[in-house]
């Protein structure tokens, strides 16, 4: 697994679908919070090859909320019945953080979509949170293209 590139680990652990589902929206987006940065830090040291304050800035652009927000427009197409589910609870949850650099709106959609990367790293599901981060990833990309 050592020399696959694409190799995301996996908790030593992982519950059912179902009770990924029952966890609470917010700690799913704890972890998927951990997991995006790990998979976006990985990724941009593997494909980069620059120093790590420069990979910290690029990465940072990558992992905020309007870059997460952008990612869930994306994908929300792409999502199952069940993904889409939990990306909404997260979405519509209401929680005590301020957004300190995006809108609410932004704010709301990055939750959704850190609780659906925690959703799918809990239960296992490595090939579908492969398939949906690299989506997710050119799009952001894409829209700091536009930016520039």
């Amino acid at each position: 697994m050592a020399d696959n590139p694409d190799y995301i680990p996996v908790a030593g652990r992982t519950v059912s679908e179902k009770q990924a589902r029952e966890l609470n929206p917010l700690v799913l987006a704890y972890i998927g919070d951990s997991v995006q940065m790990l998979y976006a830090r990985t990724r941009a040291a593997l494909e980069s090859g620059r120093k790590a304050g420069e990979l910290h800035k690029m990465v940072s652009q990558e992992v905020k909320a309007h870059s997460q927000a952008v990612a869930a427009e994306k994908i929300l197409p792409l999502l199952t019945p069940e993904e889409e589910g939990v990306f909404r609870r997260a979405k519509n949850s209401h929680t005590n953080n301020i957004a300190k650099n995006a809108t609410s709106v932004d704010y709301r959609k990055a939750s959704g979509y850190e609780a659906l990367i925690g959703y799918l790293y809990i239960s296992g599901q490595t090939e579908r949170l492969k398939e949906l981060t690299e989506i997710a990833a050119q799009a952001v990309s894409d829209d700091r293209k536009t930016d520039r």
